[in-house]
């Protein structure tokens, strides 16, 4: 059985005092044990990085930029083992893993542009013979606190970018994924990063505490649920830190009845069940504009009941497991509350076929199938709060104006779409709309690497999106520098208050 440790300072390292199951979610068995990690091994890698920042940040752009080609590189040339890392501890199905490893490579490739990005302002003459200009430049350490449902994608909005500014890195990734953590290590070390750049303690709460009040780091980045984003946002800024916290999501599609009701349909099922539901920027609710819910409804179910529920390494299956048992059994538990509050329940995911186990209820594993809830009302629980499982609500709207207030009036906003063939409605929308990231026919509005991810309200804690520019924004602080390099002509002294001449 496998034993997933720390990395730091360039090794494997860790004890066995304090450890936690690792499952295989198809199977539902423990496949390994993840260590988790005390206060001093988190101040050992902490000093680690300390130790290591003065080198990194002096090494020249180029050096850095070279690196982080040749980490690309490996990745790319890893990213089938990585995929089966991330299958195995997390669920997702093997071509879904696939994508999420190359979504994460598109911050890598954005980050080896550091020369340009890092570019800064000169201005000659400001005053008689004075220039000034500005500088960015790293913080120093720094960490990021990552999900479960993107083991590796999610630490790529991160460190890339604060690696490549000059900073030194720490990750404190999910105890219920830890592999893939590792492999990206040993890759960095093989690209050449010196040891200490970056580093890896498994973990808990004794983790995550210890690296919001430790004087040494001086910013974190993390994501995961919106009263964890809000603990970590207050703590860490509370030490002096800076924080981007990305938070929850109930991410809404708006149908107007003039859409494609085909595309609305893939779309929803696409963004609704893929990676069983387990993601920030899942479509969790359409809101269906009167008279098109019927219609809509059917074509999702036709669709929902052909797919195929299976583990993640079967290259059939298109949906796996959930992570865990016990968050299985929360999702499961938003069915028959739906039910009670006044919903249809039209496609139950507890009876959804499991490739050869039968019924997902019955299946050995933690599996739940693509659920379908209609006529969800809309100030209920099933319509208000985050479940990140595979449960789509189906919410009927009589106009544009009515769904776009349920949006608005929620508590998060993170991502959300409206698929309409009115480029003036379109056009309102995205104006209109208090979100985040918005698509225009597009269910899953993840913006490229060049631009920057996070949403609105409580889905953000902190004024920095990750990634893109913001992203290098936040791992850096501006410098201004005014100087005058004085010819032998000067007028000597003069205690005169300085004026601008």
């Amino acid at each position: 059985m496998k034993h997933v440790n720390h990395w730091i300072n360039g090794a494997r390292t860790g004890g066995e005092d304090r450890t936690a199951e690792i499952f295989n979610p198809a199977a539902g068995e423990v496949s390994g044990r993840v260590t988790l990690a005390t206060v001093e091994e988190v101040d050992a890698a902490v000093e680690a990085a300390a130790r290591a920042f003065p080198g990194w940040r002096d090494a020249s752009l180029m050096k850095r930029s070279r690196i982080l080609f040749r980490f690309r590189e490996l990745m790319e040339a890893h990213r089938d083992e990585l995929a089966a890392l991330i299958t195995a501890e997390h669920g997702k199905v093997h071509s879904d893993a696939l994508g999420e490893v190359a979504r994460g490579l598109e911050v890598v490739e954005f980050a080896c542009g550091i020369p340009h990005l890092l570019k800064g302002g000169f201005s000659e003459n400001v005053s008689t013979r004075v220039d000034s200009y500005s500088i960015r430049q790293p913080l120093g350490v720094v960490a990021g606190i990552t999900p479960f449902n993107f083991p590796a994608m999610v630490p790529m909005w991160m460190f890339p970018v604060a690696i490549a500014t000059g900073n030194t890195f720490i990750l404190k990734p999910s105890e219920k994924d830890p592999s893939a953590s590792l492999l990206m290590a040993e890759l960095w070390q093989e690209a050449g990063l010196p040891d200490g750049v970056f580093n890896v303690v498994q973990g808990d709460k004794v983790a995550v505490d210890r690296l919001l009040e430790h004087p040494s780091v001086k910013a974190v980045s993390f994501v995961g649920s919106t009263p964890i984003a809000r603990y970590v946002y207050e703590t860490g800024t509370a030490h002096g830190k800076r924080v981007q916290a990305l938070g929850g999501a109930k991410n809404h599609m708006l149908v107007l009845p003039d859409a494609d009701l085909d595309l609305v349909a893939d779309s929803a099922v696409n963004a609704g069940f893929g990676s069983a539901g387990e993601r920030c920027m899942a479509i969790s609710v359409v809101l269906a504009v009167d008279p098109i819910g019927d219609e809509l409804v059917e074509k999702i179910v036709s669709r929902v009941e052909r797919l195929t529920i299976g583990p993640g390494d079967d290259p059939a299956s298109q949906m796996g497991p959930l992570v865990t048992e016990v968050h299985r059994d929360k999702v499961a538990s938003y069915l028959d509350l739906g039910v009670e509050e006044g919903a249809k329940l039209v496609l139950d995911g507890r009876e959804t076929p499991v490739a050869g186990a039968g019924p997902a209820s019955e299946a050995q594993g933690f599996w739940l199938g693509p659920t379908v809830l209609d006529h969800v009302p809309a100030n209920s629980r099933v319509h208000r709060e985050e479940i990140f499982g595979p449960l789509l609500s189906i919410v009927r709207v009589k106009s544009y104006e009515e769904g776009l207030e349920l949006i608005n009036t929620g508590e998060y906003g993170n991502g959300t779409a409206i698929f309409t063939n009115d480029g003036g409605a379109a056009r309102r929308f995205q104006n209109e709309v208090e979100v985040g990231m918005v698509g225009i026919n597009v269910p899953i509005p993840v913006p490229m690497a060049f631009y920057s991810f996070g949403g609105w309200k409580a889905s953000l804690f902190g004024d920095t999106h990750v990634h893109g520019t913001e992203g290098v924004h936040f791992y850096t602080r501006g410098k201004v520098v005014t100087s005058r390099w004085l010819d032998p002509s000067h007028g000597g002294v003069n205690l005169g208050f300085p004026t601008n001449a």
